[in-house]
């Protein structure tokens, strides 16, 4: 929509739409549901969208009967990019489709155009930016994530569901219920957070509390390691601490606990430390006992069995 918006050179006032998915995700004629970024568009550029009535085709524009003077002009041809179609369609707009005497009004569409283009309104200054939207949930250390990094909303949203919006420059955390803005963060690499000074909780939370006592439950240097890492990242590192916490799901407490008696002794109290030491000391493979005093003779079994035999047999 933008690209054509640029091509007319202004904004129209009235949009009318089919129901596609992009642009409406819930159908009503008195209140349809739009797609969000569909609906940002349009009040970008001053637009109202006036979806047609569902399994009605004469309130359709007669705007969809071009598509086949476009799909007669790409028939057989092959593009290796869409920028070179998209070329080629250019020039055929300019040369064929707006020279050509319209069937309906036998009139020639770029003259037309031309009486209604000071019907249309001026185009914003900048363009519309587009953006990726979805929902996330706000984790035990205060952050959602977006593509592997972390961005922190106002207090008191822990364990509650965001709407977000992110493009290459910046990323919003809106209230899912009212659209309203809460935060605007930067973009960050992977791995990196953004949170605002007054957003850091001045206290430790009450569930990372509750994570560092299970923590200290599995072992006295899990407990330990993860207060360490809690002590030195912060609430940044609660992920960390879950990954320990995982890592005593999967191993087992007695061979995590070593690991992490291993991290403190060498001083590098980190989630990545413990994972590789893991790693490279798997646990011994368990094995039958051969000789045990609960384990009695093949021959006390073969006794039991004749015994049992002869007791069947009818006399």
């Amino acid at each position: 929509m933008k690209r054509r918006l640029a091509g007319w050179g202004g904004a129209v006032k009235v949009v009318i739409l089919d129901n596609l998915r992009e642009g409406v995700l819930k159908p009503d004629i008195y209140d349809p549901t739009l797609n969000p970024l569909y609906r940002d568009v349009l009040t970008h550029y001053g637009a109202v969208a006036l979806p047609c009535r569902v399994h009605d085709p004469d309130r359709k524009g007669k705007v969809e009967s071009a598509i086949a003077h476009t799909q007669a002009a790409l028939q057989g041809l092959r593009f290796e990019t869409l920028e070179a179609a998209q070329a080629y369609l250019d020039r055929w707009d300019a040369r064929w489709a707006d020279t050509r005497i319209h069937g309906t009004t036998k009139r020639q569409v770029a003259t037309m155009f031309a009486e209604e283009r000071p019907a249309l309104r001026p185009l914003p200054v900048a363009p519309f930016r587009y953006y990726q939207f979805g929902t996330r949930t706000v984790h035990l250390d205060g952050c959602v994530e977006v593509e592997y990094a972390y961005y922190a909303p106002p207090p008191g949203w822990l364990g509650r569901d965001l709407a977000v919006q992110w493009d290459g420059v910046h990323v919003r955390l809106l209230d899912p219920t009212t659209g309203a803005l809460l935060r605007e963060h930067r973009r960050q690499a992977p791995g990196r957070r953004a949170i605002r000074p007054e957003d850091r909780p001045t206290r430790t939370p009450p569930t990372t509390l509750t994570l560092l006592a299970h923590a200290a439950r599995a072992g006295p240097h899990i407990g330990t390691l993860c207060a360490t890492i809690h002590r030195h990242d912060g609430e940044a590192g609660v992920r960390r601490i879950l990954g320990i916490l995982s890592l005593v799901k999967k191993h087992g407490p007695a061979m995590v606990e070593d690991a992490c008696a291993a991290a403190l002794e060498c001083e590098v109290a980190t989630y990545r430390f413990v994972r590789r030491y893991l790693e490279r000391h798997p646990a011994t493979p368990l094995t039958l006992r051969q000789v045990d005093p609960l384990i009695r003779d093949l021959t006390h079994y073969r006794d039991v069995i004749a015994r049992k035999t002869q007791e069947e047999i009818p006399t």
